[in-house]
């Protein structure tokens, strides 16, 4: 039985920071968002929301609309986006399933998606002829700029006494490097978020201040690093949703060869941005131990303001939310917008999420020797059997 949502206290030395991020996966953020309606409903309302391409869009809707209307802005957007199919995939045996997801999909590469994109007409780059840098690309998103001022209210959003902060990202094009737009230290705005989702060739770049940027997972489509470098550091707990799998198996046919390669460009990098959050833990706990080594008389006032800022002791917990896919090992996977497949994404992140906040209830928070601790989703049979 689904509790009804109450509202999330603010984050209080009692009460840890509650953080969302959310990778980067075009139709299969629909289960971005069944995981955020899970928090929602079960008094886990995260006070920051990072994300990449369209964990970029779901974040902005979850932080750019009042508590009541975030899940059904969510729901209209992605129904929005989903094309009808033409059989009822529940009512089907699973070949006819694939089927009718493969023609959905390739009606996706013709026509776009209302409301995201769309092919442009006479378009000279698909021939190879050069066109303004913010039309080089096979779709145009003009679409989704509106579908954004409809489902975003950005006023609110940059509101920093009662809204959820956002932090997106996107990466520099004529430098390649990573930058993260936040709205803790600025207003964002419907440029920000289709920056962070503008993934060449499909999508053109989006120019802000006179730059233009790509989709943020060119360069890392998990954006952990953001939770684990912000400073002052303090107890988090931290929802992160991987849509991509580093492993899987080895490829025998071109189909499986670029589904491995997608899965491998875009999986989760965390483990190495947590690894050297782990070394500066260590560096900074051991400054501040033998700084009170030190006779008081060695102690500068200094030197006590610089240990200040690095902040204290910390634990941020990260509850892994894998999506399992039911996708046949498509390619396309991330382009399949078929209604029952985003059904069924909202579903599984839903019910995904309620066992991470199984898990999550577990997390004590006080002093540890570790920094950060990461937990994964048990199998589902041991929840079964308790």
């Amino acid at each position: 039985m689904r509790r009804k949502p109450a509202a999330s206290p603010s984050p209080t030395p009692s009460r840890p920071r509650i953080a969302l991020v959310l990778q980067g996966g075009g139709a299969l953020g629909a289960y971005q968002a069944g995981v955020y309606q899970a928090m929602h409903e079960n008094n886990l309302t995260p006070d920051w929301v990072v994300g990449t391409s369209i964990g970029a869009i779901n974040a902005a809707i979850i932080a750019g609309n009042q508590r009541d209307d975030r899940i059904p802005r969510l729901r209209e957007f992605w129904e929005g986006v989903s094309h009808p199919d033409a059989v009822d995939l529940r009512q089907v045996p699973d070949a006819t399933r694939q089927l009718a997801t493969w023609m959905t999909t390739l009606d996706t590469f013709a026509r776009g998606v209302p409301g995201f994109f769309a092919p442009r007409a006479f378009n000279p780059f698909a021939i190879g002829l050069p066109v303004p840098p913010e039309e080089a690309s096979f779709y145009s998103t003009e679409e989704l700029r509106a579908t954004l001022g409809k489902f975003v209210n950005f006023d609110y959003l940059n509101n920093k006494e009662d809204g959820i902060r956002l932090t997106v990202s996107a990466v520099k094009v004529t430098c390649g490097t990573l930058v993260t737009f936040d709205s803790d230290q600025q207003d964002l705005s419907v440029d920000h978020v289709m920056a962070s989702g503008a993934l060449p060739p499909g999508f053109a770049p989006v120019r802000i201040d006179g730059d233009l940027y790509w989709d943020g997972g060119l360069y890392s489509n998990t954006p952990m690093e953001a939770v684990l470098n912000d400073e002052p550091h303090q107890d988090t707990l931290c929802m992160m949703v991987d849509l991509w799998h580093a492993d899987g198996p080895e490829p025998r046919t071109y189909e499986e060869v670029q589904t491995r390669q997608k899965d491998v460009t875009f999986a989760s990098r965390s483990q190495r941005h947590i690894d050297a959050y782990l070394k500066q833990y260590q560096l900074r706990k051991m400054a501040r131990e033998l700084y009170e080594r030190l006779p008081p008389d060695l102690r500068k006032p200094s030197d006590r303001k610089q240990l200040a800022e690095l902040g204290a002791d910390s634990t941020i917990h990260v509850v892994r939310l894998p999506y399992a896919g039911r996708d046949w090992n498509m390619a396309s996977k991330d382009v399949n917008f078929s209604r029952g497949s985003i059904q069924w994404r909202w579903e599984q992140g839903y019910q995904d999420a309620l066992r991470g906040i199984e898990v999550s209830h577990g997390c004590p928070f006080q002093v540890s020797d570790t920094g950060v601790v990461v937990h994964e989703l048990p199998p589902l049979m041991e929840v079964a059997t308790g």
